[in-house]
């Protein structure tokens, strides 16, 4: 299976089950690692053969951007769910990065990462 990666997406969410984290928001930054077989483009270079992750990043975006969930995990469930309704789409792995967790410790990230697949 090949691999198409989008890295970085950067957008901002009120995700979280502290009240600040629901009224502020913060950055979340998402990972996105998709696989399907680019054959068909490439050998006709089309497009229409292949995700377009312009599409799938805009679509990322809006999840993060959209209703507040609790869980970190539940919103890498909802991103894969968008990225596998994408035809060619077999299989997602999705990170999420959220730097600014509330945590009471020095920390760099914490992320939490799924893989989900059409089988």
């Amino acid at each position: 299976m090949d691999r198409v990666a989008l890295r970085g997406l950067k957008a901002h969410g009120h995700h979280g089950v502290f009240p600040r984290e629901r009224e502020e928001g913060q950055t979340f930054i998402v990972d996105l690692v998709l696989g399907l077989d680019t054959r068909p483009a490439a050998a006709d270079d089309d497009l229409a053969k292949t995700v377009h992750y312009g599409i799938v990043a805009e679509e990322v975006v809006a999840v993060v951007q959209g209703e507040p969930v609790d869980l970190v995990e539940t919103l890498a469930e909802r991103i894969a769910q968008v990225c596998l309704k994408h035809e060619v789409v077999q299989q997602v792995e999705v990170c999420v990065h959220k730097p600014d967790a509330p945590i009471t410790v020095p920390f760099d990230d914490v992320t939490v990462t799924i893989t989900r697949s059409r089988v």
